[in-house]
């Protein structure tokens, strides 16, 4: 089969933090490596980036509450000087700012294939932001993007029905990877425990994850505190940043926040703690949920998203009805409740997740691609 030239269109690429870049960095490097010309179309990341081989860095404007994030400015023109000079078989389309918009209206004009991913429920955020009146208006324009491209990619077959009953078509399942080789127990840590004021016998809960509203966080304190009520000795861990960190750390002194952490010393941080705690119900997916149980750490998680596909209640980890705080907190509490249940649900997780590799998501990819160029 031939190769192909596909243009990605992003807001957000490594080094910036966070499961969308992670997702796009994954797709970009497993294409190339399965011979594809893939070129790269981004905000630039700050003054000095001028991008790197086959990437346009374009100018952006910082993305209200993500510091150190950035969304790209319409861009029509130059994209379609750049497509003219090298016309790709495909453009995808990863975000729908401006940048992205523009790129659909411009591969368009130009006859270019263009599908698109859904990686954020950009609506379900402005209920946390204090401009939930905006939440019909943002969905529409979302769903109006995804209509105008000829394939939309999402995680989980349960988004690609709700996308598809709301009048979006070509929409198909690539699923999510997650890499098992850095992910792994033995990265267990009793020094890192030890630094969290943990022994080994103690049990310790970690949130890994954007430290803001709509992940949840009030009711990762309440589960907390309501492990810690039947276990004194437990400890909390929070790995990451963002703008609840701040009252965050003033209000839990006794919470240990390691802030952002990468690689070897992220996997380390999953690997040494004893219990995942995350109740966000604003994920498509929810990377960390796949790198927790990879890296043999129990979720207790509501049942959407990545946790609806991959925790099977009480066997790899625990999960419960979205939007049920108490049903949620009693399944927290169930998996301390007898000694070596833990360690059970821990060796069950690392199981589910030794077959979910990247490679066939990129595999998974190629063949929408190929599809869309052929309709």
């Amino acid at each position: 089969m031939r190769t192909l030239d596909i243009a990605f269109v992003t807001e957000t690429y490594p080094p910036e933090v966070n499961g969308v870049a992670m997702t796009v960095g994954w797709l970009v490097t497993g294409l190339r490596e399965r011979g594809h010309r893939v070129s790269v179309i981004r905000p630039r990341q700050d003054k000095a980036d001028a991008g790197g081989e086959h990437e346009l860095a374009l100018s952006g404007l910082p993305l209200p509450g993500y510091p150190g994030l950035r969304f790209g400015l319409p861009a029509g023109g130059r994209l379609a000087r750049q497509w003219r000079q090298r016309r790709p078989d495909l453009v995808h389309v990863v975000t729908e700012g401006p940048l992205g918009w523009s790129a659909v209206s411009t591969a368009r004009r130009l006859g270019i294939p263009v599908t698109s991913g859904f990686h954020t429920n950009f609506d379900r955020y402005s209920v946390h932001y204090g401009v939930g009146w905006m939440r019909p208006a943002v969905a529409a324009y979302l769903r109006a993007l995804h209509r105008r491209t000829r394939a939309t990619m999402v995680p989980t077959a349960a988004l690609a029905a709700d996308l598809a009953g709301e009048g979006i078509g070509g929409v198909r399942v690539v699923g999510r990877g997650v890499d098992t080789v850095l992910f792994d127990p033995a990265r267990r840590s009793s020094s890192l425990r030890s630094g969290w004021g943990a022994v080994d016998s103690w049990p310790v809960c970690l949130y890994v994850g954007r430290l803001a509203p709509e992940k949840n966080l009030a009711l990762v304190r309440r589960g907390f505190a309501a492990i810690r009520a039947r276990h004194p000795l437990a400890r909390m861990v929070w790995v990451g940043d963002g703008p609840s960190a701040r009252q965050l750390a003033a209000e839990h002194p006794d919470h240990h926040f390691a802030g952002v952490r990468l690689g070897d010393d992220l996997a380390a941080h999953y690997a040494s703690a004893d219990l995942f705690l995350f109740p966000s119900l604003t994920e498509t997916y929810g990377n960390v949920v796949a790198e927790a149980m990879a890296s043999g750490l129990p979720v207790a998680a509501y049942r959407s998203a990545a946790a609806a596909e991959l925790v099977m209640h009480e066997r790899n980890g625990v999960v419960a009805s979205p939007g049920d705080e108490e049903a949620y907190i009693a399944a927290a509490l169930w998996t301390l409740a007898e000694p070596g249940r833990l360690d059970g649900l821990a060796v069950a997780a690392r199981q589910a997740m030794l077959s979910r590799g990247w490679g066939e998501v990129v595999a998974s990819f190629e063949v929408v691609a190929r599809e869309a160029l052929a309709g």
